[in-house]
């Protein structure tokens, strides 16, 4: 028995009984919202849904407490009580806690997996950055929240597909060849003007440097078009694969790559003769301008300038309106938030094409910053410009860099103490949190050792100990977190339940034995925290985040 959803019914219910009875007045019932109470003498759940009620039912909340407790009814339900100015407090028989928690500890494995959700499917778009460079920790935040909120819907139940726009078609490419072209020159002698546009990294010569080890200088002969041409090819493969590189070592991978050059020029071309079509596209000084305006967008936008060159939005168009001809049923981006003056114009193009635009949803991404010694970092000590995320993963380590990355909701700033991440102690809550897991895994080595197995029907009404209940309260709340988060698109949610189930082990740890006490109680204790261990390592498994069995 789910006991939220069961005790939410009967409140429901309750309220339907008041409204036929004529004590409260037809009317939209308010949402059911129950919460664990912060103090125990307030009950195991408690509501503010009569305090909710007031304006729809025009009664005094304590009222409509009353008319409520009076006809709460469940052989689940020890008692209700009101308190202040309209809270109801739920006070359940001992025996359902227990029967709860065994349909979780029967479930083993399979508990935090929500059954498969019957909606079209989703795609998630992050990343995305340009293939010409290292991966900076702007990205790296962006990689973390992506991939764990396809975890996360994925353990809710939705289809997900995830998927990387590789923008590898428009100036940058060629700006990448020319900047490899100067370097090269540079590493052979040769006087050369770094190109205004180019790309100034370390990377870029380490690139050069590799084309001279392996084929010396037989470019130098070559007529400058088909050596850039040569360049950017080898330029951008070599860039693809280290991103790809580093995207792995940080737990990330994708469904799906698409390639921007795909849509040049056809698709472009098709979806601005269908905007054309529809009388969404007009010519105004020798370009194409999308009438952008006509759906809330503040201004009209080029697709085509006056040269016959589509703009990124033009390709940016003819991407959404592929992901839409694939089937995708919503549409999830995780874009920079300085892409915010981005999405109207995009959500406009949809609009245009016939979509409705609130398929297409956009997370904006904050800034990082990065401190050491309570300092701010700017700079990569390697390259003195922007910290790579495999800087960052070699300093701290890619659990710690996911975790602190995920602590905070996507659309606040993060200050990330590269210090605190790397400290083995309790202050850290990514160690902490795994602390917790490999101190169970440690638990279960060792009554391993004296022939303590995990029973098939452990006696939990045993159980009755303060930190005991609270963590069985906390294990149960897992799967309605786990649907919660994924509606919200909320990781972070994740990350704190994380830390506050370990919290609740470590409490549980310093008080309760396992070994050295009655058999029946030590076997009721090792079902607890065996299933603690499976839903901590779940929790992590969606942040991405490792759980180790030794630390």
């Amino acid at each position: 028995m789910d006991i939220k959803t069961t005790l939410g019914n009967a409140i429901e219910e309750a309220a339907r009984l008041a409204i036929a009875d004529g004590v409260f007045p037809e009317g939209e019932m308010a949402k059911v919202s129950l919460e664990v109470p912060p103090k125990k003498e307030f009950g195991d759940f408690s509501t503010n849904f009569a305090m909710q009620s007031a304006k729809v039912f025009h009664m005094n909340p304590r009222k409509i407490a009353e008319e409520l407790a009076g006809r709460i009814k469940g052989d689940w339900l020890e008692r209700t009580e009101i308190a202040g100015p309209g809270f109801l407090n739920f006070y359940l028989k001992s025996n359902v806690l227990y029967d709860s928690f065994r349909k979780i500890f029967e479930a083993g494995e399979a508990y935090g997996q929500l059954p498969a959700k019957d909606t079209a499917r989703i795609q998630v778009e992050y990343v995305s950055a340009n293939p010409t460079g290292l991966l900076h920790v702007g990205h790296g935040r962006g990689a973390a929240a992506g991939s764990a909120l396809v975890n996360l819907l994925r353990a809710a139940g939705y289809p997900v597909v995830s998927e990387y726009y590789i923008n590898d078609a428009g100036n940058q490419m060629d700006h990448l060849a020319m900047s490899v072209n100067a370097r090269y020159l540079e590493l052979l002698g040769k006087t050369v003007q770094f190109p205004e546009d180019g790309y100034r990294g370390a990377d870029i010569i380490d690139t050069a440097k590799r084309i001279i080890k392996r084929d010396g200088d037989k470019y130098l002969a070559m007529d400058e078009t088909e050596r850039l041409s040569i360049f950017k090819d080898l330029a951008y493969q070599e860039k693809l694969a280290a991103l790809k590189e580093d995207l792995e070592a940080f737990h990330v991978t994708f469904d799906e790559w698409f390639s921007e050059r795909t849509l040049h020029p056809e698709a472009i071309r098709e979806v601005v003769e269908t905007l054309r079509e529809s009388g969404n596209i007009y010519e105004e000084g020798g370009a194409l301008w999308l009438k952008s305006t006509a759906y809330g967008d503040d201004k009209d936008r080029v697709v085509i300038r006056d040269n016959g060159v589509p703009t990124y939005l033009a390709a940016d168009i003819a991407y959404h309106r592929n992901k839409f001809q694939r089937g995708f049923g919503k549409l999830i981006n995780i874009w920079g938030a300085d892409h915010h003056g981005y999405v109207c114009r995009v959500k406009a193009a949809m609009s245009a094409l016939g979509y409705d635009a609130s398929r297409l949803e956009v997370l904006l991404l904050q800034m990082v910053s990065l401190y050491r010694g309570g300092e701010l970092v700017k700079m990569s000590k390697r390259t003195g410009e922007s910290v790579t995320l495999n800087e960052l993963m070699e300093e701290v380590g890619t659990d710690a860099a996911r975790y602190f990355f995920l602590m905070r909701s996507l659309d606040s700033q993060l200050d990330f103490d590269l210090d605190l991440a790397k400290t083995q102690s309790n202050e850290n809550p990514v160690y902490y949190i795994q602390y917790a897991h490999a101190r169970i895994c440690s638990i279960q080595r060792q009554v391993e050792e004296i022939g303590l197995g995990l029973s098939d029907s452990p006696r939990l009404e045993l159980l009755t100990d303060e930190t005991e209940t609270d963590l069985i309260k906390k294990i149960e709340e897992y799967t309605e977190e786990v649907d919660r988060a994924a509606a919200e698109y909320a990781p972070q949610r994740i990350a704190r339940y994380a830390y506050d189930i370990s919290s609740l082990f470590h409490s549980f740890y310093n008080k309760c034995r396992i070994m050295g006490v009655e058999r029946e109680l030590a076997e009721a204790r090792l079902a607890l925290v065996s299933v603690a261990a499976h839903v901590i390592r779940h929790s992590l498994g969606i942040l991405g985040v490792s759980a180790p069995e030794k630390m």
